[in-house]
């Protein structure tokens, strides 16, 4: 395949939540299944930064389409391009353009990968895509409720070869890499008040205070004569709902406990990050997520990317039960689950107690997750839809 890619590509360092790694992940995925990826002298990640200002929003639209469709008619002529590959948000996509594309006889290919956490139903915007690459089971009723076309994929993850080896030690007992939010906390503080011992790393935990506040991207905080935007912003992505339920958490804090606070070990470099998660006994995975859309103490869960690195990095791996994990995994073989801070803490110490089954969890999980979960096995079946 010869695929065109507009994947969050960007040569600045923009002050946005981090993007740059899906580039890099989707690069080498392709080149390693023996495909090839073009590209266009146009900035992706930019589009991520006008979801309020309409007027740059536009400016930057017009730009980066009409240069993209020049260079995808100029790059086809000379040979032939398989597939328009992207990941783009809703207000990023410009119709007419994919069109155009479209009428080269270039099938337009869409990866979005926050749809439970990011909208009630699939964007309208995405409509036009001949595909839309869908990694959370959750969120296929959207797509199928409205009528888009869709594949259900796993999230693109690759790992260097050189750190696909299994590990011949394991130096770390049970281990969580990850940022702080509250919905981590309150899991952590009920696995260490059982007796669980845990080492986290991560950015954020060592802060004074554990916000509440749910990734409310796009509101802007600055200046008062905002306020009014900023709560509709809000109003239209949680409803009313939601908005009590911001009101009601306003003055809550959770700092860690001092049980959890020894469990805290900063923030990691990527090679050890690497090491960790290769050679703690037990790595763990934790797919709820906060969200004004769901109670505190009810929150929702899908399946995320470390499901798929963490196994293909040879690790035993425990992550949380969600919808669509078994379609992913044979649990108890490949990997193991947890739904609660109890069972978190009874799963974990049941693994640490036998080493015989960590051993087996690494070596089974990573080869389903290398073999099955591969850009290039997902690539294939895409390709496969078109034929």
């Amino acid at each position: 395949m010869n695929i065109y890619l507009s994947f969050l590509q960007s040569k600045i360092n923009h002050s946005i939540p981090a993007y740059s790694f899906w580039e890099y992940y989707i690069k080498n995925g392709i080149v390693e299944g023996g495909d090839e990826w073009q590209e266009g002298e146009v900035d992706w990640a930019e589009g991520l930064l006008y979801t309020l200002d309409k007027t740059k929003l536009a400016q930057w639209k017009t730009e980066t389409w009409e240069k993209t469709v020049k260079d995808i008619q100029l790059k086809h002529n000379k040979k032939p391009i398989s597939c328009f590959l992207s990941y783009l948000y809703p207000h990023q996509v410009e119709e007419q353009a994919i069109r155009e594309i479209q009428k080269m006889g270039i099938p337009c290919v869409n990866f979005f990968c926050d749809n439970v956490r990011e909208f009630t139903s699939a964007p309208k915007e995405f409509a036009v895509f001949d595909l839309n690459w869908v990694p959370e089971y959750k969120a296929l009723t959207l797509y199928k409720k409205a009528g888009h076309q869709y594949i259900h994929l796993p999230m693109p993850m690759w790992v260097e070869p050189k750190n696909r080896n299994l590990p011949t030690i394991e130096t770390n007992g049970v281990s969580f890499i990850g940022s702080v939010d509250v919905q981590r906390v309150l899991l952590f503080e009920e696995a260490v008040k059982k007796g669980l011992q845990i080492n986290i790393y991560g950015k954020g935990w060592k802060d004074e205070r554990v916000e509440t506040i749910i990734h409310e991207k796009n509101i802007d905080k600055s200046g008062v004569k905002q306020t009014l935007v900023n709560q509709m912003v809000f109003l239209k992505r949680f409803g009313l709902a939601g908005f009590f339920r911001k009101m009601s958490q306003r003055n809550l804090q959770f700092n860690p406990s001092t049980n959890l606070e020894k469990s805290l070990k900063g923030k990691l470099t990527f090679e050890d990050y690497v090491t960790i998660t290769k050679e703690s006994a037990v790595t763990l995975g934790v797919n709820r997520y906060p969200s004004y859309h769901y109670p505190l103490n009810s929150p929702n869960t899908y399946s995320r990317l470390r499901d798929i690195e963490a196994p293909m990095l040879g690790a035993c791996y425990l992550t949380e039960w969600t919808e669509g994990i078994d379609e992913l995994y044979e649990v108890g073989k490949e990997i193991e689950v947890y739904s609660n801070g109890e069972d978190l803490k009874e799963k974990a110490n049941e693994l640490l107690a036998d080493k015989q089954k960590r051993m087996a969890l690494r070596q089974v999980g990573q080869e389903r997750a290398l073999k099955q979960h591969s850009i290039h096995a997902s690539l294939k079946k895409v390709n496969l839809t078109f034929k």
